[in-house]
């Protein structure tokens, strides 16, 4: 085993508090794509740019538009969880992982069986209408056509933060709790270039920060610990016991 893999294990071995942290690397494994690799959203060419379809304003004054692309590229219901997912949920049954923060929206932590998920940017399994407040699912939105509307005529939202948008108050509050009581803070599958999600992690004050990163992070410097490899690879290889 790696050596950097056996010092992770340790911290795991060692530890009953830990948070794991992660973005849009930990879901690339499982097929999805991310927005700002060479080969993601950000890159490929629409009518409009995907930072604008995915602008509050722009949602409100252009839902067609933003419900062609959203269908398109953000709807993935064929995704399963991969290694890291499931690896996760297994250290959160354990009783080590005490929760997980995530900026990704795909549900595929909940699916893999971790039931402490706190979702920065929200969740494309949530949906409702602007003006009622009735819950929508999933296949309500992806089966639909045009701009999805409740019975009572009101337009459907997907519980997904745009720019432009705040994030949820409450979910916020239980991030700093988590990572701030955290012994051990693993970040995953994340530049952390968002913020103000990657702000977050300043509230960390515990025994060992962990960054598992294909790429670089503002916080490598910071790391006790530095895995530049894929996520799933590396969880792949942990024992929880």
């Amino acid at each position: 085993m790696d050596e950097k893999i056996m010092k992770l294990q340790e911290l795991i071995d060692q530890h009953d508090n830990i948070v794991f942290f992660g973005g849009a690397g930990v879901s690339t494994e499982s097929g999805i794509p991310d927005f700002r690799s060479q080969d993601g959203l950000y890159h490929q060419k629409y009518d409009y740019p995907p930072e604008t379809i995915l602008n509050h304003t722009f949602f409100l004054s252009h839902p067609d538009e933003f419900y062609k692309f959203y269908r398109d590229k953000m709807l993935c219901d064929t995704a399963r969880p991969n290694a890291a997912h499931l690896k996760l949920a297994e250290l959160e049954e354990a009783g080590k992982l005490k929760a997980v923060i995530t900026q990704n929206i795909d549900n595929l932590h909940q699916m893999a069986g971790s039931r402490r998920v706190l979702e920065l940017h929200g969740s494309v399994y949530r949906n409702h209408c602007m003006r009622c407040g009735k819950f929508y699912d999933f296949d309500y939105v992806k089966h639909s056509e045009g701009v999805p509307r409740c019975e009572c005529g009101g337009m459907i939202k997907p519980d997904v933060v745009l720019y432009e948008e705040g994030l949820d108050n409450q979910t916020i509050q239980d991030s700093v709790r988590a990572i701030s009581e955290a012994q051990v803070l693993i970040i995953g599958g994340t530049s952390l270039a968002v913020y103000p999600a990657a702000g977050l992690i300043d509230y960390f004050r515990g025994d060992a920060l962990v960054v598992i990163n294909k790429s670089s992070t503002p916080r490598d410097r910071n790391a006790d610990l530095l895995i530049k490899e894929p996520i799933g690879q590396v969880f792949s290889q942990i024992k929880v016991r």
